[in-house]
């Protein structure tokens, strides 16, 4: 389901939730945002029909009891609500371990724009009567990052508003400008990635966040674009499926360790500080964030946009871990 679709329906439901009298199709139209359109506008009118009958039955497909009736006798035209007491959940119980486990959960984002969801559902738990511990680790301390551009992005698609930004692929030596009316944010496989209409291709595209260089700025008018009804995961596994490893890497693997890495080398040769391994890759950064997992049993000589990586993922790493680090320095 396309983010559009989902925030419209997101906000269909509390709309009908919020009302005590049945609301008609055009009461819903006039003040739910994602069904604007001119009444007067026979085709206009009738893509907004199809667009709410298609809403009404993703809504009943996923449990969600929407009532059908009038607010009087008076009424010709059937309206719509969702009883709060027939929507509510039951009551939760959660067990401590549980309960740390959503603690943790609320602790993994460590971004601004993603702690007030996280804060959003704390406050809605606590509510229900559920002792939610935000400290309670178990041991684990987990980490989940965004690139700088994931706020803007999100913003912008938000408000259907396009943007432009300057974006380095691996074979360009100098970042391009591009213009993006942006259809949604997504995570796949560990990295996050926008999918839109590149203006200046006229044509869908998808760009790995990691990979935008400086601000991303806003241009043009708010709600000039509609999102298609696209899978945005599915276009980016298709995007970024397997690529031919055409690229060559030379680390150093310390004796007898990185029996990984051995089991992927093309080429070993033994030396008195070291194996030299030569690995075939595709994409650098992640060639480089495996090779960190190995630790100091691992030295990137060659080439050098995998060495920066790694010294870059290495930062990172020191920069969730500042005790550790001033530890190290004494």
């Amino acid at each position: 389901m396309s983010r559009s679709r989902t925030e419209r329906l997101v906000n269909l439901v509390i709309c009908l939730l919020s009302t005590r009298r049945f609301l008609t199709a055009a009461q819903i139209a006039a003040t739910v945002p994602g069904y604007e359109h001119d009444p007067d506008d026979p085709r206009d009118h009738e893509a907004f029909q199809r667009k709410f009958e298609r809403d009404k039955a993703e809504l009943r497909d996923l449990g969600v009891p929407l009532e059908t009736g009038t607010a009087s006798v008076f009424d010709t035209e059937p309206g719509y609500r969702i009883a709060p007491g027939e929507y509510a959940l039951p009551d939760i119980h959660l067990e401590p371990d549980e309960a740390a486990a959503v603690g943790i959960a609320a602790r993994t984002w460590q971004h601004a724009g993603l702690a007030a969801a996280a804060s959003s559902a704390l406050a809605k738990l606590r509510a229900a009567g559920i002792d939610v511990d935000r400290q309670a680790t178990l041991g684990v301390e987990p980490v989940v990052r965004v690139d700088p551009a994931f706020e803007p992005l999100t913003g912008a698609v938000r408000d259907r508003q396009a943007v432009t930004f300057d974006y380095r692929t691996p074979s360009d030596d100098q970042p391009t400008t591009r213009r993006l009316q942006p259809w949604g944010v997504v995570c796949w496989r560990g990295r996050w990635y926008v999918v839109g209409h590149d203006l200046g291709r006229d044509a869908p595209r998808c760009f790995r966040l990691s990979r935008v260089v400086g601000d991303v700025r806003r241009v043009g008018a708010p709600a000039a674009y509609e999102p298609p009804d696209v899978d945005l995961i599915s276009y980016v596994a298709r995007w970024s499926g397997p690529r031919e490893r055409t690229c060559r890497a030379t680390v150093l693997v310390a004796e007898g360790r990185g029996a990984g890495i051995r089991r992927y080398a093309e080429q070993v040769v033994p030396g008195e500080d070291g194996d030299r391994v030569v690995l075939k890759y595709a994409d650098a950064e992640g060639l480089a964030a495996w090779l960190v997992g190995y630790g100091a049993d691992v030295v990137v000589l060659d080439p050098p946009e995998v060495r920066d990586f790694v010294v870059k993922r290495l930062h990172e790493i020191a920069a969730v871990h500042p005790v550790a680090q001033q530890e190290v320095r004494a």
